[in-house]
C-alpha cells in the first residue's frame, strides 16, 4: 500500500531537547514526490521560524533517486524502477521497502553553519545507532555513508577485507536548513541495488541488518535512532 502524507504517527519529543525537534514515523510506503514537496515545505517554514525541526521516519516504494553528482553509465537498468533526481548530494541511491529512510529537517543556523561537521554527526548517529545491535559502522576517506567489515567474504585483490554498505547519506540545505538525509538497510531487497551502481561504487557490496545475520526490525531500529539522536546532535 501507497500514500503520501496522511498516515503518519507522531512520536512526542524528548522533553530535554533544548531545541524542539518533532519526529514523524510514517506507516507503509510514502510517495517520494510527496515525500520531497512536504520536506520542501517543512525547511521553509523552520527557516522562517514558524516550525520546529523534524525528523521523518518512512519507507519509499522501489525507486532510484539520482544525487546532483549522479553519472548516467552508473544508472545500469533505468527501466526497472522509476528514477528521481533528488537534488542532493550524491550520486545513484535505491530506496525501498524494508530499509529506513531516514528525512533531517534540522536548522543548522541554530546548530552551527558547519556543512562537513553536520555530514560527520550524521555518520556518527548511524555509528552509534548502529552500535546498539553490536555491529560496527566504518567511515572511509572517499566513500560518504557507513560501512561494515565483512570477515565472512574474501579478502579483495590487495588484500584488505571485505566491506560493504549499510548506509547512505545525502543532504541539501536551504538558508541552512537541511532536508533529505539517509537510508539505513535493515531489510531490503538487496538484488534492487544491481540496477545502478550505488553511490558510483564498484568495487563493494551493499548489506542489510538482517543479511549481517540480524534479526533486526524496523521499530528496533527506529528505537536506537531515537535513542542515540541527543548523543550526537544534544539535548
Amino acid at each position: 500500500m501507497e500514500h503520501s502524507l496522511g498516515a503518519f504517527s507522531r512520536a512526542p519529543s524528548p522533553a530535554k531537547q533544548t531545541v524542539m525537534t518533532e519526529w514523524i514515523i510514517s506507516e507503509g510506503l510514502t510517495d517520494y514526490p510527496a515525500a520531497v514537496a512536504f520536506m520542501e515545505s517543512r525547511a521553509a517554514a523552520i527557516a522562517a521560524g514558524v516550525a520546529e525541526e523534524c525528523i521523518w521516519l518512512l519507507e519509499h516504494p522501489p525507486l532510484y533517486t539520482a544525487g546532483t553528482s549522479a553519472k548516467l553509465a552508473d544508472l545500469t537498468d533505468p527501466g526497472r524502477f522509476p528514477v528521481h533526481q533528488a537534488r542532493r548530494g550524491g550520486q545513484y541511491t535505491y530506496h525501498g521497502p524494508g530499509q529506513r529512510v531516514v528525512y533531517v529537517m534540522l536548522d543548522l543556523n541554530r546548530r552551527g553553519r558547519d556543512v562537513r561537521a553536520f555530514v560527520q554527526q550524521l555518520e556518527a548517529w548511524v555509528i552509534a545507532a548502529l552500535a546498539e545491535f553490536n555491529v560496527e559502522g566504518h567511515i572511509r576517506d572517499g566513500r560518504v555513508g557507513v560501512w561494515v567489515e565483512r570477515p565472512d567474504k574474501p579478502r579483495r585483490a590487495s588484500g584488505a577485507r571485505a566491506e560493504d554498505k549499510i548506509a547512505a547519506i545525502g543532504i541539501r540545505l536551504r538558508k541552512w536548513v537541511s532536508f533529505h538525509g539517509l537510508s539505513i538497510n535493515v531489510d531490503p531487497d538487496l538484488e534492487h541495488f544491481s540496477g545502478i551502481v550505488p553511490c558510483g561504487i564498484t568495487e563493494h557490496g551493499v548489506t542489510s541488518l538482517v543479511d549481517l545475520g540480524l534479526p533486526v526490525t524496523m521499530a528496533d531500529l527506529d528505537v536506537a535512532l531515537r535513542r542515540s539522536f541527543p548523543m550526537v546532535f544534544g539535548g
